[in-house]
């Protein structure tokens, strides 16, 4: 199958799998929102910040490199997978024991328990089988979708039934255990041959080297998608936080979502094309055109009709998130567009770039967002948001002219 009709088939699949993911998250965030508080969601959004900042600094890179290897890569699993389990429970035991610090941070005694209760699933997480990524390396997104949907359904229905049960933000995490659990099971049955506890240093050496960049940028990304939070949570509490929160999740969810599926879909692609500039140039460009196509107009529904939007999925209780919904539907649009440069970027394993261009960003993002929060209060985080966005597209533009004007690959 050529290129052309392998992302047809591609972006088909992975559509539908965000299609069917983020109809069960809305639903979930519809049901949940009208049961718990914002503080509540606020509380959880504490536990899911620390998570994915120790996830986020200790990421190897491990999936991107394996997608990228164009040679069989079977022999990196046992190293790879023995890296995953020892970042899961050193992650697992830092939140642990970090709980009461975090819960005293943030101003939040009543977020010691879902930490601890979070501390669980990093350690789980890490059992994961590393050739999970063969599906989307192999271009067979049918097989994604069947894959990733259950594990979504699982974790819809556990935290709709136990947050009903219990009216707790426990519920969210308690359903992320059961769905990671379910993930773990789901990698060793579909994906062969099964990795072995066996430490490979120089296999392993090769793979954090190449995944250096990676975690840099991982790194540098985190912090500009959740300094913003880290900030609200600090200055204006768990309500202002989970009323964020939320507001960013439906805000970007359109738009995010429809650059996410082809930024998954072109990345494998890319790779492949990274040796003839002119035919990887043309699809970069055409995918850039269509992304700015449907994420514009989704961009402008949202921040047309806010008010509609946020009755619908959350319920009049949460009305005061209208004015951030707006800002950051216009945040959305920008870095869908942005994030198409990313993939192309690791696609010809430029990943230095992604990191320069992140952490300029996330650079501006702490310089403007303390003083905006202060003087515009949660809006101010909106604000910051955007500006830092926009300054990074002149560095974007400049290295992509750069790498396309170059004789070197």
């Amino acid at each position: 199958m050529g290129y052309y009709k392998q992302a047809l088939n591609g972006l088909s699949w992975m559509g539908l799998l965000r299609v069917v993911t983020r109809s069960l998250a809305l639903v979930k965030i519809a049901i949940l929102a009208r049961i718990l508080l914002p503080a509540q969601f606020g509380i959880y959004g504490i536990a899911t910040l620390i998570l994915g900042f120790l996830e986020t600094l200790t990421e190897t890179g491990i999936n991107i490199f394996l997608i990228q290897q164009r040679e069989k890569i079977d022999e990196y699993i046992d190293s790879a997978w023995v890296v995953s389990i020892l970042r899961g429970i050193v992650i697992g035991i830092v939140i642990f024991i970090g709980s009461p610090f975090i819960a005293t941070f943030f101003k939040t005694p009543e977020a010691i328990q879902i930490l601890y209760l979070v501390s669980f699933v990093p350690v789980i997480r890490g059992f994961i089988n590393p050739l999970c990524i063969k599906y989307q390396k192999n271009l067979e997104f049918n097989k994604q979708f069947k894959y990733d949907s259950v594990i979504f359904l699982v974790d819809a229905i556990f935290a709709i039934t136990i947050g009903i049960v219990t009216k707790s933000e426990n519920a969210l995490v308690q359903a992320m255990l059961v769905s990671t659990t379910l993930e773990v099971i789901l990698s060793f049955t579909y994906f062969k041959p099964i990795p072995k506890f066996v430490f490979e240093k120089e296999k392993t050496l090769k793979v954090i080297n190449r995944g250096k960049w990676i975690t840099g940028a991982g790194i540098a990304n985190y912090l500009f998608q959740n300094l913003d939070d880290i900030v609200v949570g600090r200055i204006l509490g768990t309500t202002s936080l989970g009323i964020y929160q939320q507001a960013y999740k439906i805000s970007t969810l359109p738009v995010s979502e429809v650059g996410e599926v082809f930024n998954r879909v072109t990345f494998p692609i890319y790779v492949n094309l990274k040796d003839d500039k002119k035919r990887l140039r043309r699809a970069f460009l055409k995918t850039l055109l269509i992304i700015s196509l449907l994420v514009i107009p989704c961009g402008l529904i949202v921040f047309k009709f806010p008010t509609q939007i946020i009755k619908f999925i959350l319920g009049e209780k949460w009305l005061s998130a209208t004015p951030v919904l707006q800002l950051l539907a216009i945040f959305g649009s920008l870095k869908a567009i942005s994030n198409s440069f990313f993939s192309l970027f690791l696609g010809i394993n430029k990943q230095e770039v992604v990191t320069y261009i992140t952490l300029v960003s996330t650079i501006c993002l702490i310089i403007i967002l303390y003083p905006l929060i202060r003087i515009f209060g949660i809006l101010g985080a909106g604000y910051a948001t955007i500006i830092a966005t926009l300054f990074s597209l002149p560095f974007l533009i400049f290295y992509y002219v750069k790498y396309f004007n170059s004789k070197q690959a």
